[in-house]
């Protein structure tokens, strides 16, 4: 510790003997600090805030019928590319700064100075965006805010429109491809059933439809068929009925013969007593049962020519000739109903022919079916979303879905907010300050002397066998005063100009 106060007060010592020209470097970069603060450019900033009111009664009532634009993720991406380079040339061409620059390389130092200069901030929860800018030039800055203010209103109302439009024209190059998909669908599907007319169902009635359609009336066609061949047999019966009935009256057992009728009947007594006492195959018994069957065919035969010698119209009637006209009548719905059995046969037997090629045609027919409906749907859906979009443009471009409330117009400002004086000529002074003494320090290494008697001890590490001490004569005594005062008044002066320096700050300020 004690070699670390020996030290200091070596140093102390040191800059002490060099003290003038450390007063000489503190006013030297003092001054220089202070003229350099000093004549730097004022800086002036005005800032205009906007506030975005983008709750609209269009977008609840719209919302169903076509896409709204996100009209908040629309105005914040417009806020975030608001310092773009095309805008900021433009921001330039507006406030004439583009003819300050003759080359190309003024014209990207005047972009980049300027873009760094903007500022643009804001709450997206609450849509309030401030843009600000700074410049030794009040009215610049000024015009320069208006202009980003106007670029960002104009750039929200903007919108999306160009991209609607184009979208319109993508669909409508869509829609007349799709007409055209339809219409070639269309021409198809009539062709394919012009081709396939007979395979195709018939109003609503698939191929299978048809064919048991067919069954069925082949089925009753032949049901008719056979109830006319019944009825037609049962008036043939009764036309034969008459013929029937002389049949059955020429049965011996009922025809009139009495003198016969009495032999058959000894000959069926004698026949009676021979079964008592002989078999069916006794010479006896079949005797008798021949000259049995004479007698009757006798009976008949008689009965036969009896007949034959009366009226030969007496077995004739109306009734008679009405059945056979009801025959008639059958006989031609037989032949009807045949032609039917036949024609429903050949077209059953047609339909069954054809049943192998149905599906295919079918299945042709159902492909077709599916591409025109496709073809539709996707042409119908076109025609909603082209008139959704046009909407849609419409709404992106209108003022209707946000509103813009200019909160802090931008003004010219009056009180320039830089650069900070007063920091600068703080440092200046405390800079002069440090630079004096470090500059006395300096010399004072570079020129070693003893200052003392322990120093010279300490460095030639020899004993000090005594000191002489300086007699200063009157005249010294009042130079070194003069020094002293000097040294002061210097002190006190750089001390006073720094105040000046900081009051005049303050009043600017």
């Amino acid at each position: 510790m004690e070699d670390f106060i020996s030290q200091l007060l070596s140093n102390v010592r040191g800059i002490w003997k060099y003290r003038w020209h450390a007063v000489a470097v503190a006013w030297l970069v003092a001054v220089a600090g202070w003229i350099k603060a000093y004549s730097m450019p004022d800086e002036y900033q005005t800032t205009a805030r906007v506030f975005v009111d983008t709750q609209t009664i269009l977008k609840p009532l719209l919302s169903n019928m076509t896409s709204v634009p996100n009209v908040e993720q629309q105005v914040a991406i417009m806020s975030r590319t608001l310092l773009s380079r095309p805008n900021v040339e433009r921001v330039m061409r507006m406030v004439d700064l583009d003819v300050r620059a003759t080359t190309a390389r003024e014209h990207e130092k005047q972009v980049e100075a300027l873009m760094s200069k903007i500022k643009i901030s804001g709450t997206a929860a609450y849509d309030i965006y401030a843009i600000s800018y700074q410049d030794n030039n009040p009215k610049l800055v000024r015009d320069v805010v208006q202009s980003l203010l106007t670029i960002f209103v104009e750039g929200s109302f903007k919108g999306k429109r160009g991209d609607s439009q184009k979208a319109v024209q993508f669909i409508d190059e869509q829609i007349k491809n799709y007409e055209d998909r339809l219409v070639a669908a269309e021409n198809m599907v009539k062709e394919f059933k012009l081709r396939n007319s007979t395979l195709l169902p018939r109003q609503g009635v698939d191929y299978g439809a048809q064919l048991a359609i067919a069954a069925d009336h082949l089925s009753a066609a032949k049901l008719e068929l056979l109830e006319a061949e019944q009825a037609r047999a049962a008036i043939k019966a009764q036309v034969s009925g008459d013929a029937l009935l002389m049949s059955i009256e020429q049965r011996p057992a009922s025809l009139p013969n009495p003198e016969i009728d009495t032999r058959i009947a000894a000959v069926n007594k004698s026949l009676d007593a021979l079964r008592l006492q002989y078999t069916e195959q006794h010479p006896d018994i079949l005797s008798a049962r021949r000259l049995l069957a004479q007698l009757e065919a006798r009976k008949v035969e008689e009965n036969k020519l009896r007949m034959s010698d009366g009226d030969p119209g007496k077995n004739y009637s109306p009734m008679l000739q009405q059945l056979k006209v009801a025959l008639t009548e059958a006989d031609a719905r037989v032949a009807a109903m045949t032609a039917r059995v036949s024609e429903y046969t050949a077209r059953h037997a047609r339909l069954l022919a054809q049943s192998n090629a149905v599906p295919e045609v079918e299945s042709q027919l159902a492909q077709l079916n599916r591409d025109y409906e496709i073809n539709k749907d996707n042409y119908e859906k076109l025609i909603g979303r082209r008139e959704a979009a046009k909407l849609s443009g419409d709404l992106s471009s209108t003022t209707e879905m946000m509103s813009f409330k200019i909160i802090d117009p931008p003004t010219m400002p009056i009180a320039p907010i830089g650069p900070n004086r007063l920091l600068f000529y703080t440092i200046a002074f405390l800079a002069a300050l440090g630079a004096g003494p470090g500059v006395a320090l300096l010399i004072s290494q570079s020129r070693p002397a003893f200052l003392g008697p322990g120093v010279m001890r300490e460095v030639t590490g020899l004993p000090v066998l005594g000191t002489v001490s300086m007699n200063w004569t009157e005249p010294e005594k009042i130079k070194r005063r003069r020094g002293q005062y000097l040294f002061g008044s210097s002190i006190a002066g750089l001390v006073a100009v720094y105040a000046v320096m900081v009051a005049s700050a303050l009043l600017k300020s």
